[in-house]
């Protein structure tokens, strides 16, 4: 490690003025960033603390909608949320040290190409608040990622809040990489009354995406039958030592007709 400042602001407004120094970065469950650092992949100057904020942690209905604060952890997104769907993804996300630490802000923040927030959010349609020196923002989900490890975060800004729209129906299946515990693929499924909404994690070489083919057909039938004509391409998926990309594009087929499965039998 070496010498730099660490920030614990009593307030949400004193976080975002200690973030807009140049060579300032958030600190949220710190499971991306702690790493990071012991690794000089980063290495600002100044570290701003958020995980305490009352401001940034709990979740609840409002406007037929899920609000989740950006620092609240996965470990109570299991025990308090109210739509199955989000709590059994976040139940099941790394081990228990991750699940009380590691927060779904930071997970979208960092939008890891295998991460399992960014299928629920681009699934459900979620709209991402964020918070910075100029004011607050609201970002779509289908706006907010933008490739790998890369979102619409400008500088300086906070993740405060992500809004889920509360679905008709949904689930969410994954193949978990047993040495990682991250997704091989991770499909999100998501019925409303006016469309179906399809995100997949883990298998493409350009971060989380919408099944577009997949959304038509299971609009007109919400079955697993439904994808039977659908085959997904291996052009474009992950080649590592965990699978090939041939293996994963199979395997987002498999878990989207398991994902329909679940979200049709309630």
């Amino acid at each position: 490690m070496y010498s730099l400042d660490f920030v614990r602001p009593a307030s949400l407004a004193e976080a975002v003025a200690a973030l807009q120094a140049d060579d300032a970065l958030p600190l949220g469950g710190g499971q991306t960033l702690i790493p990071a650092l012991r690794q000089r992949l980063a290495m600002p100057g100044r570290v701003v603390a958020l995980a305490a904020l009352p401001e940034l942690v709990g979740l609840r209905i409002e406007g037929g909608e899920i609000r989740i604060r950006g620092a609240t952890c996965h470990a109570r997104i299991a025990a308090e949320a109210p739509l199955p769907a989000l709590a059994r993804l976040a139940a099941r996300i790394g081990d228990p040290a991750v699940r009380n630490r590691g927060t779904i802000g930071g997970s979208l923040v960092n939008n890891d190409p295998a991460a399992c927030w960014p299928a629920a959010a681009l699934a459900l349609g979620a709209v991402i608040r964020a918070r910075g020196a100029g004011g607050a923002r609201e970002i779509p989900a289908d706006a907010w990622f933008r490739g790998l490890f890369e979102t619409d975060l400008r500088a300086g800004e906070i993740l405060t809040e992500v809004r889920f729209p509360l679905p008709l129906a949904a689930a969410y299946a994954r193949f978990r990489q047993p040495a990682s515990g991250f997704a091989l693929a991770g499909v999100f499924v998501a019925r409303f009354a006016t469309e179906v909404r399809v995100a997949v994690t883990g298998a493409s070489a350009a971060g989380v995406y919408r099944w577009t083919e997949a959304e038509q057909l299971l609009a007109d039938d919400f079955t697993p039958e439904a994808l039977t004509p659908l085959t997904v391409s291996a052009e474009g998926m992950i080649t590592d030592v965990a699978a090939p990309a041939a293996y994963r594009a199979h395997l987002v087929r498999v878990m989207a007709g398991r994902a329909v499965a679940q979200a049709a039998g309630g």
